[in-house]
């Protein structure tokens, strides 16, 4: 690559100072609009019950890449034109759902027999329900992600929208940072089907995350090596000159697994937060962030020292996920701290199989509760930010409060999302397999529409991790291929929503399977 279009290149995107938090919440607002629509759409008209891949590439994905791009100085309009006709088809009656279908969450629901098994036979690995708005929420962070590494290197991306330098907040701060705590979210799901794993001897768990991670770790460094090899432009005060996103996603499992003797006394929550209160101590206080700013990369520790020094931020992310993970997923918001009561009082697999994970969602008190977070997280934050700037490059605490309130607030939107357009209904009906009377609770059928996902978002979410590696590497390609930063904006537009459509496909054609997890 010519070195005088590197080093413009490189200075396409260093230097910014981004836009501010309102205007990245309406530009992501664009993406619950679209989720209106669509649902609107399955809900009122019976032809698009089943929606062919194309159809929810348009609805769902391509506003998203305008928002992003051509109607990033007025998202509120894109909003607007997604909401007129949602309007307009909340006129109509909702389709009758009558008895639905066997479904996922069908499947999941046990039976007086399976429980009784459970109990005589030594628990079961259960199943969860799907939650449909965390698979909508993760499939629209993917898509945010992966569609702005490429465009970020195209002037019809607004440079306000890409990475700040040090500080500021920006809509790529907010994806990457994202993408974290959506990792930590999933990661509840092995403690809350099992949660005895918090007790387990570290060394062995740690040897199996270890294990899975390994091809991360790869990647890492092949990205390294292929930057380096190939003169690529890089923005080195992300990371650093060797760091990587994909070295920070490998290392936070192995830290989370570490914790799990905290974690099983404490509220995650608040182990989040402590980290994240211990971190900006060490910036603050302890001259971490004099380093950062000021001291040359002279070793290769120096050289990377955003890399590094993020870490603890990332860490306290990643466990603001897991706690938010354990709020949403189970049954009801307080079904983990029972599991935690339960094994701190010496409680055995017997005690844990009364609490059922696959029992059915008591969304009502998961909705308040995800409200009521929200609001303290973004009180926080506005208290926070009286004192200290948001800065991504170092992850400090203004950052983790800023992305865990925007994450926790667009949980809630889409969860609330689903609870009008979906509503499921529960009665409390009495366990005939329980002498003592004793009332389970049970979907009613009769009056609950099917929920899911859309199918598009369920392949994207089922191979996220193979998706943003095939995104990063197309990413190159296109950039050894086009010089980027001159080309025109209808250009552009025609490689970004190319690309955009490619990257579904890859998730669509491979919906039936899992390629790679971690």
């Amino acid at each position: 690559m010519d070195n005088n279009y590197k080093a413009s290149k490189e200075a396409f995107v260093s230097g910014m100072t981004g836009s501010s938090v309102s205007h990245v919440n309406v530009i992501l607002a664009v993406g619950l609009a679209s989720m209106a629509l669509y649902s609107a759409l399955r809900t009122r008209l019976t032809v698009f019950r089943m929606m062919p891949f194309i159809l929810e590439w348009l609805v769902l994905v391509l506003p998203l890449s305008l928002a992003l791009t051509v109607y990033a100085d007025a998202p509120g309009a894109l909003s607007v034109l997604l909401l007129a006709p949602t309007c307009v088809l909340l006129l109509l009656p909702s389709i009758e759902s009558g008895v639905p279908l066997l479904s996922k969450a069908n499947k999941t629901q046990p039976s007086a027999t399976t429980r009784d098994s459970a109990i005589i036979n030594g628990p079961a690995r259960p199943a969860l329900r799907p939650l449909p708005a965390l698979t909508t929420y993760r499939a629209n962070m993917m898509l945010i992600t992966v569609f702005s590494i490429l465009a970020v290197d195209f002037p019809v991306f607004p440079r306000s929208l890409a990475k700040c330098e040090t500080y500021g907040v920006s809509l790529m701060d907010c994806g990457v940072g994202s993408f974290v705590f959506s990792q930590g979210i999933v990661s509840a799901i092995p403690l809350i089907k099992d949660p005895s794993q918090l007790h387990a001897d570290v060394k062995p768990k740690l040897y199996r995350i270890i294990k899975k991670i390994l091809p991360v770790i790869i990647l890492g460094i092949v990205r390294v090596l292929l930057v380096k090899g190939t003169e690529y432009p890089e923005h080195v005060t992300e990371y650093g000159v060797h760091w990587n996103f994909f070295l920070t996603l490998a290392i936070l499992p192995v830290a989370e697994v570490a914790l799990h003797p905290i974690i099983k006394y404490m509220p995650i929550s608040l182990l989040g937060l402590w980290i994240a209160v211990l971190h900006q101590f060490a910036l603050s206080f302890m001259g971490l962030e004099a380093f950062l700013l000021n001291t040359p990369r002279s070793n290769v520790i120096y050289a990377n020292k955003e890399g590094l020094i993020s870490l603890l931020g990332y860490l306290s992310l990643h466990i603001m996920g897991l706690s938010l993970g354990t709020i949403i997923l189970p049954p009801s918001p307080s079904f983990f701290r029972k599991q935690q009561l339960i094994l701190l009082e010496g409680g055995n697999s017997l005690h844990l199989t009364k609490l059922d994970p696959s029992a059915p969602r008591q969304n009502a008190k998961t909705a308040i509760e995800l409200f009521s977070y929200a609001l303290v997280w973004w009180i926080l934050l506005a208290f926070v930010r009286r004192g200290l700037q948001v800065s991504r490059r170092m992850t400090n605490l203004p950052y983790i409060l800023w992305i865990v309130a925007f994450n926790t607030s667009f949980i809630f939107a889409f969860y609330l999302l689903d609870m009008i357009f979906f509503p499921t209904r529960i009665s409390k009906l009495k366990d005939p397999s329980d002498p003592s009377g004793k009332r389970i609770l049970q979907e009613d059928p009769t009056t609950s529409t099917p929920q899911s996902a859309p199918a598009l978002f369920e392949a994207i979410n089922r191979n996220g991790l193979a998706i943003f590696l095939v995104a990063n590497v197309a990413t190159g390609l296109i950039n050894l291929s086009v010089q980027t930063m001159y080309t025109p904006n209808v250009n552009a537009m025609l490689i970004l929503i190319g690309y955009s459509f490619g990257t579904c496909l890859f998730a669509w054609i491979f919906r039936n399977m899992r390629i790679w997890t971690m």
